[in-house]
């Protein structure tokens, strides 16, 4: 009963207890007591309830009761690391015990030597057991096993065999009402949903579980360490290190949970490293193998001294002794029959080439590139990169590209069963190495600068390449949106009017969390590839156009200028330059805004995109003309104000996040509907003064017998209300949105325009079924996107362009509220005379350039895609 409704079983034992029951009774119900306190409870409990469970179960004298009894205590000494106290009473116990018992005792000990790493010993336990437990038709101790048994080939990497163990258990866990036991087999079949690549069908299991241990009241650490292993395979490393701390900081003082305590530590010091934060990674993988030593756990020492190893090289701490002591974690692994040999010699490898060790490096990465040819592919992805690794260092430019190719469209794989355009933007960065190495050998072997152009689309902004997979129609997720809304509200109110708002603050914080978890489930769309580049078609498409395309190749800017039929090569800036001259002019044009000394900012900001312009475009610009002009930039330099550079103030540009995307938004059609939306939201100062004149603008163009014509609807104060709004533009062919916007660089997909009954998110326009065709946001920060992974992007723009908008112009840092109202005037006016929104946009800067303000306000828009 204690892992089928633990209250009740707590409770019936002391009810018991109460009675002062003879030594056998008494003995099952303290053991009961014990085991609730060692797995659910305090530790401190549990070995008071299991010494006295062995006093009486001696009194008894039942040689079986005994021996279950300390298979138990056993067990509790394991968990709480001392290990070889624990192993002595397992085998004190296993000696005793006979029959049934004799079998518990067998699994009980295997559970233990799976925790200290000991596979093969478990296992052999473990093949004792079931024939025992299955003969006696003990369907619930059966079950466990197979389970255990399960697990154990999941750490050996013997999937098939663990998912029929899975599937057996689950079998008999649906014939039992033991609910503890069957949210269990749930979180277990995250577990290996996880292990087989499946990652939003993990989440959504042990998402599951979670709700059914809550339920029961029985918290299991091991949950969090699946899911910082599945957040991890997710490219959510913050998550999942912020995760691990919170379940490490649960167990503090819980002695009996140092087992847990320091596989937390462990898969802490993982998320570290993926984080880029190879300090933490460096202290919590010290923590973690001290631990594990003491605990006599080899198995995890060695796993966690890799870790540590990879964080130290990481860190830039190369040396002979960093490779020696990877080769040797990586034979002590292989010894084990632990996947992770892999990493290790790909390490050793990796640390000998920085060395110039050339053959020792060989030895180690021909070791390493064996996994390429087995396993979940984020595995073997590694495996190619270590062959890529190994063909660079023998100068073979050509296995160096087909290793990076196989190594990316493994990884393209992965991205794919991801739903969600988070996980599925960061998950990019794990073949950011790849597609690097592939951009630095074209440039080695001085290949042609079509190849350079191939291999920096291959793997740039991805994740807006695959039609997005929208939520399901989600009653629940609809009522968190709303609820977001209003606690958000709520939240702003309290604060302007100086009211406590901790309460408010974390129930926000709580919703943004049930999103976002719901969201993390949604699984990719089957059966659906991501766009293949093209150059020629790239070439053949441009027409006028002129594609510009930058590239940061080990810190150095490269520009590919592609027009005429052709692709030319200039070397530019660093990257690191333009970044911090980038943020230097937004700052100047932010001052704008704030009136002053117009004519002297100016100057200065005059000055700095000048200096701008060399560092991003080089010789370059002066080969670029007055034609359009489309600029693809890497994903940190998608914040530059473009139009503010010299080269380019006369030219209709448009920004996009890849040649691809602009490709795909140059196909998008438009609605059938002329359908124009007009929207305001609270609190401008303006309040949206541009809105009558546009309504004007576009009732001129209104339906005629013979022309359709434009139909223009405004929404402004309550009825500009989230769900309204988005309602009116879902396949709009025109939405302009004057609203407050907040760019979240915390959790991007939280960036949001301010509506009347509060914040429209990223989630909130991913539930569209199309995107407005084209849509102009002229509000505060509307058009900034967070880079993230290798060359990805998340925020507003980015979720629009997937949909189905084929133009946006948006603006990138804060403006004078005024100054934007004759701006927009005069671009509809254009978009009216049939341009395009990058000629609009060149058109309505022209026409109000009459002042520094007007033209430092024109300059802090964008455009971004085809049309």
């Amino acid at each position: 009963m204690v892992f089928a409704r633990p209250k009740e079983a707590v409770a019936a034992a002391g009810a018991w207890l109460a009675t002062s029951p003879p030594p056998y009774r008494a003995s099952i119900a303290h053991q009961v007591l014990g085991i609730y306190h060692r797995d659910f409870g305090d530790s401190a409990e549990a070995f008071r309830h299991l010494k006295l469970a062995l006093r009486y179960a001696r009194r008894s004298r039942s040689v079986d009761r005994e021996a279950d009894v300390l298979a138990t205590l056993g067990v509790a000494h394991v968990k709480a690391g001392r290990t070889r106290l624990g192993l002595r009473l397992l085998d004190e116990a296993a000696a005793k015990a006979s029959g049934k018992t004799a079998a518990h005792v067998l699994f009980r000990r295997g559970g233990a030597l799976r925790i200290l790493g000991r596979h093969g010993e478990a296992l052999a336990d473990l093949r004792a057991a079931v024939p025992i437990l299955r003969a006696a038709g003990d369907t619930i101790w059966t079950a466990r096993a197979l389970t255990l048994r399960a697990l154990i080939g999941l750490a050996l990497g013997a999937m098939r065999q663990a998912d029929a163990d899975f599937r057996a258990a689950e079998e008999l866990w649906a014939t039992t009402d033991q609910e503890h036991d069957i949210a269990v087999a749930v979180q277990n079949r995250g577990l290996a949903a996880y292990r087989f690549g499946d990652l939003p069908a993990a989440l959504g299991h042990l998402d599951e579980a979670a709700r059914r241990f809550a339920a029961l009241g029985t918290p299991m650490p091991d949950l969090s360490l699946y899911r910082c292993g599945v957040l991890l395979a997710a490219g959510l490393a913050r998550d999942a290190l912020a995760e691990a701390d919170e379940a490490i900081a649960r167990l503090e003082g819980r002695v009996g949970q140092a087992t847990h305590r320091a596989e937390l530590l462990l898969i802490a010091a993982r998320a570290a490293l993926a984080a880029d934060d190879p300090g933490t990674a460096i202290v919590r993988a010290g923590q973690a193998a001290r631990l594990f030593a003491r605990q006599k756990r080899d198995w995890w020492r060695a796993h966690a001294r890799l870790v540590l190893l990879q964080a130290r090289f990481a860190a830039g701490m190369v040396s002979g002794r960093l490779v020696a002591d990877a080769a040797a974690v990586a034979e002590r692994l292989a010894a084990m029959r632990s996947p992770e040999s892999v990493r290790a010699h790909l390490l050793a490898g990796r640390t000998a080439l920085a060395l110039g060790r050339r053959a020792r490096a060989e030895r180690h990465l021909a070791e390493a590139a064996r996994g390429r040819l087995r396993g979940p592919a984020m595995a073997r992805a590694e495996g190619w990169l270590a062959e890529a690794l190994r063909a660079h260092a023998a100068g073979d430019a050509r296995r160096v590209l087909h290793a990076c190719r196989r190594g990316l469209d493994l990884l393209d794989e992965h991205r794919l069963t991801l739903g969600a355009a988070e996980p599925r933007a960061l998950a990019a960065a794990q073949g950011a190495e790849l597609a690097a190495l592939a951009q630095r050998v074209c440039l080695e072997t001085g290949r042609p600068s079509r190849d350079l152009l191939a291999w920096s689309e291959r793997w740039r902004a991805t994740a807006l390449a695959v039609p997005p997979v929208s939520p399901p129609e989600d009653q629940e997720l609809r009522s968190e949106l709303t609820a977001f809304r209003e606690i958000t509200g709520r939240l702003e109110e309290a604060r302007s009017s100086g009211a406590p708002v901790a309460a408010l603050a974390r129930e926000q914080r709580r919703l943004e969390r049930a999103i976002r978890a719901r969201t993390l489930r949604v699984p990719g769309a089957k059966g659906v590839g991501t766009r293949r580049f093209d150059v020629g078609e790239l070439l053949g498409a441009l027409g006028p156009h002129t594609l510009v395309e930058i590239v940061s190749v080990a810190g150095r800017l490269h520009v590919l200028v592609c027009a005429a039929g052709r692709v030319q090569r200039f070397a530019a800036g660093t990257l690191a330059d333009a970044v911090t001259e980038v943020e230097h002019a937004r700052s100047l044009l932010h001052r704008f805004a704030f009136g002053g000394r117009a004519d002297h900012r100016m100057a200065v900001l005059e000055a700095t995109a000048a200096r701008l312009e060399e560092i991003l475009l080089g010789p370059a610009a002066r080969l670029l003309g007055d034609g359009p002009i489309v600029i693809v930039p890497p994903g940190r330099l998608h914040g530059v104000p473009w139009t503010l550079l010299p080269a380019l103030r006369d030219a209709a540009v448009s920004v996009c996040p890849s040649a691809t995307s602009w490709l795909a938004a140059r196909a998008a059609a438009p609605p059938p509907h002329r359908d124009v939306v007009l929207v305001a939201g609270p609190g401008l100062r303006t309040e949206a003064a541009e809105l009558p004149g546009l309504a004007d603008l576009y009732a001129v163009r209104g339906p005629t017998a013979t022309d359709p014509g434009i139909r223009a609807r405004v929404l402004r104060d309550d009825g500009a209300r989230a769900g309204r709004v988005l309602e009116a533009i879902d396949g709009a062919w025109l939405a302009h949105i004057a609203a407050h916007g907040e760019f979240r660089a915390d959790s991007p997909l939280f960036s949001s325009l301010r509506m009347a009954d509060g914040p429209l998110t990223v989630h909130d326009f991913e539930r569209l079924r199309r995107a407005p065709y084209r849509i102009v946001l002229p509000s505060c920060d509307s058009g900034r996107l967070a880079p993230v992974g290798a060359d990805e992007l998340l925020g507003l723009a980015a979720a629009l362009f997937p949909l189905g908008t084929a133009g946006l112009a948006a603006c990138l840092v804060p403006v004078n509220d005024e100054a934007v109202v004759p701006l927009m005037l005069a671009l509809h006016e254009r978009l009216l005379a049939g341009v395009t929104l990058a000629e609009a946009m060149r058109d309505a800067r022209h026409a109000v350039a009459g002042d520094p303000l007007h033209r430092a306000t024109g300059w802090a828009f964008t455009v971004m895609g085809a049309v």
